[in-house]
């Protein structure tokens, strides 16, 4: 694990609500650290409801593909996380590891194996010794419950600090809980890196919502970050309902009115571990917002908003606190999304620096400079292509630290 931590780092783990119907364990199983948690097991509760988002890639490893086709019945009674080691193109003995282990937790858990959901990380191509988890599993779901930040320290690889965020909600006149863990800080560019997220809420919601309510939220939020541009082959989030909280109208539809103010607060949540994420981010010393609007779609825009956030010559001026406009501009002259060059406005920290195709006349660079010394980054674009979609997509700056610790991430 790095040495340094993040500047972004909180003083403290967020107080998030306990959320009745889950008990989490964690465990040292070895699986590659030494001296550390490697294992976390969340329990839920029978009748427990699940949703998930998962990577895209062509190379998503074999725990994502287990979660996939379990995610289908919507149904979750066991979560088996490891990490040090991703599990991903280990070919069959992967998979094969995924159903020892969804097995062994199965019957300790008394359920079906595909109740049972399993998330790896760390190193890709190495095959899982997944006998190390099925040795620790009965001793694991037989210790003392721990609590969120324990949890969320166990899944940790190159992560500095341990990430979570809660929030309660109110259906109808009941208010229920929302609580999240989350790890991730390189190979960061979900598309639904490594990254692995869990949100748990006590709400009885069925699965059919759950999806209705996770996709379009993670869209805004995990697919809106970026550290380096590499999807992982693991991106997983699952969204977990117990129904073991306090009694609601019942929902049937993600459309009811009463999911308001809980649809609110799961993407509150959701957004605080996106950027949690990116303020963790290998190497990162600045947090960057990049607001696109003036395009042609929401999609449109967030394409610019990510060409720019992806951008190498950005993000190592954004590192070295140079006020270098110009490769933002190129950044969004290579998106090939719709845009004019002659409408296209750019403003850093609120001054704005682009007017009819050229540098405005009165541009003073000097509050600029002054903004790219800050710790947090506003990037602002209008694409110009007189239409109204808008997006905000979040990344970080890109140092030499990001090169020291890959570099090194197999030693």
């Amino acid at each position: 694990m790095p040495d340094t931590i993040s500047p972004f780092a909180p003083a403290t783990f967020p107080d998030l609500p306990a959320i009745a119907g889950v008990t989490l364990h964690t465990a040292a199983s070895g699986i590659r650290y030494q001296g550390r948690t490697d294992l976390m097991v969340a329990e839920m509760a029978p009748g427990a409801q699940i949703a998930g988002v998962f990577t895209r890639s062509a190379a998503a490893a074999a725990p994502v593909l287990w979660c996939q086709t379990a995610a289908k019945a919507g149904r979750a009674r066991g979560l088996v996380v490891n990490a040090g080691n991703a599990n991903a193109f280990t070919g069959k003995l992967g998979m094969a590891s995924v159903k020892r282990t969804a097995a062994a937790a199965a019957k300790l858990l008394k359920c079906k194996p595909t109740d049972v959901f399993v998330s790896s990380t760390g190193v890709i191509g190495v095959p899982l010794p997944d006998e190390k988890i099925t040795a620790a599993l009965p001793s694991a779901l037989a210790s003392r419950a721990v609590d969120w930040e324990t949890a969320a320290k166990a899944i940790m690889t190159t992560d500095t600090f341990p990430k979570g965020s809660g929030r309660t909600a109110k259906i109808g006149k009941a208010t229920v809980g929302i609580a999240g863990i989350i790890k991730g800080s390189g190979m960061i560019a979900p598309n639904m890196g490594t990254m692995l997220g869990y949100v748990f809420t006590d709400a009885k919601l069925p699965a059919t919502v759950l999806r209705s309510l996770l996709k379009p939220a993670a869209d805004r939020t995990f697919n809106s970050i970026t550290v380096d541009s590499d999807t992982s082959t693991s991106d997983t989030v699952l969204l977990i309902a117990t129904g073991q909280g306090v009694e609601h109208p019942a929902i049937r539809s993600a459309d009811d009115p009463k999911l308001k103010d809980f649809k609110a607060k799961l993407e509150e949540v959701l957004r605080d571990l996106a950027h949690q994420v990116i303020k963790d981010g290998e190497g990162a010393t600045k947090f960057v917002t990049i607001a696109v609007t003036g395009a042609k779609s929401d999609a449109s825009a967030r394409r610019i908003g990510l060409a720019v956030a992806n951008s190498p010559l950005v993000k190592t001026a954004i590192a070295g606190e140079d006020a270098n406009w110009g490769r933002i501009v190129a950044a969004v002259g290579k998106s090939g999304e719709p845009c004019s060059m002659d409408r296209l406005k750019v403003a850093i920290g609120g001054v704005p620096i682009t007017q009819a195709g050229a540098v405005r006349p009165d541009y003073d660079e000097g509050p600029v400079a002054a903004h790219m010394k800050g710790g947090e980054i506003l990037i602002e674009i209008d694409a110009g292509a007189r239409g109204r979609g808008k997006a905000t997509v979040w990344t970080c700056d890109l140092t030499y630290r990001y090169i020291d610790i890959n570099i090194g991430y197999r030693s």
